[in-house]
């Protein structure tokens, strides 16, 4: 008489069950039951008709995997995960999920500097995986994995150089490492609390600890000599001296409006929301500083019109 490969066991709540198809080859699918309730689950798994030794190998391969299966689905019952977990949506591209992160902050103007932080993870993250990785495949070795890759990774290894021979190696600093794991571990967090992963496999994962980095500031001396010195864009030079009596970040001051600014009594405060932080800042400025905000204008026009960060602001204030 042949022996089945699959053991039956009677106890067993989880059971793995053989179908025989047209073709010859035999199906494998899981019969479980459950409350008093019988269902099917079938594995997308085959035995094949042994011809050859290599098909003998194969089908050992399928059955351990199935075996495998079996055992899961059995230990979620017997924790009262099974049900809970058919819930989520592991099969989402991991890579999709992502690029739909960063046009959300591309969308909001008050994110495109952390956009571009999002968009240069995302070139590291399509040459790590591929478009077939999925949320199931992402656990604590995937992501230990994109750290170790982001130690060892050139910079800038995802574009096209003409020098592709050059011996010369630059890595990724270490604040660069520490802001693209971040971007990873922002996208892995909100797909767990979407109820897209049941488990969050960034628990028990180090990251990246930030490098220190030396802070230039100018002196008061060097502050009086700027304010002295012609400059081809006065609001650059007022928003910068305004920001030495300050404080405030050039981000803040970019998007500062004259509803910020209330005058009360002999004070002039301002009220606003850090850009960064979002949390509500009062901030109560001296008269030198009020000078350089020039004119009131309407409340929603800026105070600093025509200010906008970029590489051409860095080689004026040079």
């Amino acid at each position: 008489m042949k022996t089945s490969k699959i053991s039956k066991t009677k106890k067993e709540p989880v059971k793995l069950r053989e179908k025989v198809l047209a073709n010859g080859n035999i199906s494998l699918y899981l019969d479980i039951y459950r409350n008093g309730k019988r269902e099917y689950e079938f594995l997308k798994l085959y035995l094949i008709k042994e011809r050859t030794a290599q098909d003998r190998k194969q089908n050992e391969q399928t059955l351990l995997t199935a075996q495998a299966i079996r055992s899961k689905r059995q230990i979620e019952i017997q924790n009262g995960e099974y049900g809970f977990t058919k819930q989520f949506k592991q099969d989402i591209p991991f890579l999709q999920y992502y690029r739909k992160m960063c046009e959300e902050r591309h969308q909001n103007p008050d994110s495109n500097g952390n956009w571009g932080n999002w968009h240069s993870c995302l070139k590291y993250l399509e040459v790590y995986c591929d478009e077939k990785t999925t949320f199931k495949d992402i656990d604590a070795d995937w992501i230990e994995g994109f750290k170790e890759y982001l130690n060892t990774v050139e910079k800038n290894t995802y574009k096209r150089t003409k020098n592709k021979n050059s011996e010369l190696f630059q890595g990724l600093s270490q604040n660069s490492k520490v802001s693209y794991f971040n971007k990873l571990r922002a996208c892995i967090n909100q797909a767990f609390e979407e109820r897209i992963i049941p488990v969050n496999p960034l628990r028990g994962v180090q990251g990246f600890k930030q490098e220190e980095t030396e802070r230039m500031y100018l002196t008061m001396d060097e502050v009086e000599k700027l304010a002295e010195t012609p400059c081809n864009f006065p609001y650059l030079k007022n928003a910068f001296l305004f920001s030495c009596l300050t404080g405030l970040r050039k981000s803040d001051i970019e998007k500062l409006t004259w509803g910020d600014v209330f005058k009360e009594g002999d004070r002039t405060r301002i009220i606003f929301r850090q850009k960064k932080t979002k949390g509500q800042e009062y901030l109560t400025i001296n008269a030198k500083a009020e000078e350089y905000l020039g004119t009131r204008g309407n409340n929603n026009e800026k105070v600093f019109s025509g200010f906008k960060y970029g590489s051409w602001v860095l080689l004026e204030l040079k």
